[in-house]
């Protein structure tokens, strides 16, 4: 069974920008096979990472979910529905030197996709046992893994800006998390796009607060801000990048197994 990382944060603090660059340290330092997964509804974790994605999971979901309603079917009359989820996802993966990725989607609609949820959970179960981590680009809420959809999860990284709006974001997901009873080893807060690295008082006094853990405090980097605009993967960024050395350096500090 994988490693499983999660990450989560309010929108714009910086958290798929540093899943990319999580990834790339794994495989970096050849820690085993990584598979990402893009939870987010609004997926971009591909653009950082500059892959091309052409089907999601929310995809299939909807092509299995059309032909238990009554809408137009995808599915051969002479394949049954795991038979198509199967073949479906194995086009879903997307395979780079380095890592695999799958992208979860958009949340679901109207109606019940029990069922199909439940297809999507069995064949995660069995593509995960095919590697060493896996790292979890979640939006706010979490919904994929809250409906049971992920396997269970080791350590949830909370990202948050340096502001104390950002910091209260991150305290409602680290309790929904603990509430949620994930079975996380661990649950830690990393501050990004900090002035000079440094956070002030004020912030201090609301991570204490809200009894978050602190691992780290990441600097700004106009690096990132630049290769965004210009549409080059962050991930890219290279070696000497300040925010990935810092980034790095905090990762070095856990055990990661």
């Amino acid at each position: 069974m994988a490693y499983v990382i999660a990450v989560a944060g309010k929108g714009g603090v910086g958290k798929t920008t540093l899943c990319g660059f999580l990834i790339k340290y794994l495989c970096n330092k050849k820690k085993g096979p990584v598979l990402a997964v893009d939870a987010d509804a609004n997926s971009n974790l591909n653009e950082v990472l500059g892959v091309e994605v052409e089907t999601t999971l929310g995809d299939i979901r909807e092509e299995v979910e059309n032909s238990e309603t009554g809408g137009k079917s995808p599915i051969p009359p002479t394949m049954s529905k795991q038979d198509y989820m199967n073949f479906r996802l194995s086009g879903a993966l997307v395979e780079e030197d380095d890592y695999d990725m799958l992208v979860m989607g958009r949340t679901q609609g109207a109606g019940c996709y029990c069922y199909v949820n439940g297809l999507l959970e069995h064949e995660l179960a069995k593509l995960v046992d095919n590697y060493e981590y896996m790292v979890v680009d979640n939006e706010a809420g979490m919904e994929h893994i809250s409906r049971g959809i992920l396997p269970k999860v080791d350590l949830i990284l909370l990202v948050s800006d340096c502001s104390r709006r950002g910091i209260q974001a991150v305290g409602r997901i680290d309790r929904l998390a603990r509430e949620l009873n994930l079975g996380a080893k661990d649950i830690k807060l990393l501050v990004n796009r900090a002035p000079h690295g440094e956070l002030n008082e004020g912030v201090k006094e609301e991570i204490e607060k809200q009894h978050l853990d602190l691992l780290g405090v990441l600097p700004q980097d106009e690096n990132v801000y630049e290769y965004d605009c210009e549409g080059k993967p962050t991930s890219e960024l290279g070696e000497d990048d300040a925010l990935r050395q810092a980034f790095c350096r905090v990762l070095d500090t856990l055990p990661l197994e």
